[in-house]
């Protein structure tokens, strides 16, 4: 590998902290300073410089830096960085607006720099292995993506709702092991937490190839819950993000001796297998990646405009619930155009 990338970090959060780590002990890079107006009072900068402005981060000279700042902040931390020349991996959500991941994209494509967005689940080992698996064809046709991601309210947040916050994860994830785009998206929201934010949405989505994806979203469950399961012709998939588990339950094939059901193709219970698969840190794998596309080694990332794309579907889905109706996204609109 070539001589060691110069990285800095903005933000000292609960995401931050984490990146200050993995940072810190990465083969063939440096952490050269952190950003964080609050200082570093519990020492998680790992004995970097700690500076107040992106400004002065810019001036110690880096290759590229991670934004782990709140999400209205990424634009504004994102562009003073490609305007430096300065590669970014920016935390997920890539921006707080449609209109301002454009303007992301945009300003990091238009300069030719390598920027990602931080998705973590296309890290976790059972999806990376699950869409392997969706790839080599061994489900088949696909026919349904389920996820549910439920949990206890996270006081890190403050700004955003559990759309913005935690159903990109599954806006993502579904579009990454699929390699499908959502065409349409039906969704209803609850607020029970006397935040101005949504607490709770449940959402119905139609992708390109006609399958169907289904999201359960929610901060009221003291029960915690990372839930992933594919179904297709073949059997269903079922990933658990928290423990990194992927199991197939196949399809038994059972003949039909009834003359008046022989037209129905129905399934049966048939073998149940349990993957061992590495279980790496899911973080740590995300900044092997990102350090080697800035190498040009790979281009195993999310793109910004792969970012752009699951922020378009998540104000989909808040204009959904907000008016009831079904929201064609901008893959739709074209399709519908037959472009």
């Amino acid at each position: 590998m070539t001589a060691g990338l110069r990285a800095g970090l903005i933000g000292l959060g609960s995401m931050g902290r984490h990146h200050a780590r993995v940072l810190a002990g990465l083969e063939n890079v440096t952490l050269v300073g952190v950003v964080d107006p609050m200082g570093d009072k519990n020492g998680w900068a790992q004995g970097a410089p700690v500076l107040s402005t992106v400004e002065e981060l810019i001036g110690l000279g880096i290759d590229y830096a991670v934004v782990a700042c709140p999400t209205a902040l990424h634009e504004e931390v994102g562009l003073k960085l490609a305007e430096a020349g300065i590669c970014a991996l920016i935390e997920k959500p890539v921006a707080d607006t449609v209109e301002g991941a454009r303007r992301l994209v945009e300003a990091f494509e238009s300069r030719g720099l390598v920027a990602g967005v931080g998705h973590i689940e296309r890290c976790n080992p059972a999806l990376r292995s699950l869409r392997t698996r969706l790839e080599g064809g061994e489900l088949g046709e696909v026919f349904q993506v389920v996820t549910r991601r439920q949990g206890p309210f996270p006081h890190r947040i403050a700004d955003v709702g559990v759309v913005k916050d935690l159903a990109t994860h599954d806006i993502d994830l579904t579009g990454w092991v699929t390699g499908q785009s959502y065409v349409s998206v039906a969704a209803h929201t609850v607020h029970k937490s006397g935040r101005p934010h949504e607490d709770m949405v449940s959402v119905a989505g139609l992708l390109s190839d006609g399958s169907m994806a289904n999201h359960l979203v929610n901060w009221l469950s003291p029960l915690k819950e990372r839930f992933t399961s594919v179904t297709g012709e073949r059997g269903t998939f079922i990933a658990d993000t928290l423990t990194a588990d992927l199991t197939f339950h196949s399809n038994a094939a059972v003949a039909t001796e009834w003359e008046a059901l022989q037209a129905f193709r129905g399934v049966s219970e048939g073998d149940m297998i349990r993957y061992a698969i590495p279980k790496r840190e899911p973080l740590l794998v995300e900044h092997e990646l990102f350090r080697d596309g800035v190498l040009g080694v790979s281009q195993d990332i999310c793109t910004l405009r792969e970012g752009l794309r699951t922020v378009e579907v998540a104000a989909a889905v808040l204009e959904s619930a907000r008016s009831g109706l079904t929201v064609t996204t901008s893959t739709g609109e074209l399709a519908a155009h037959g472009v």
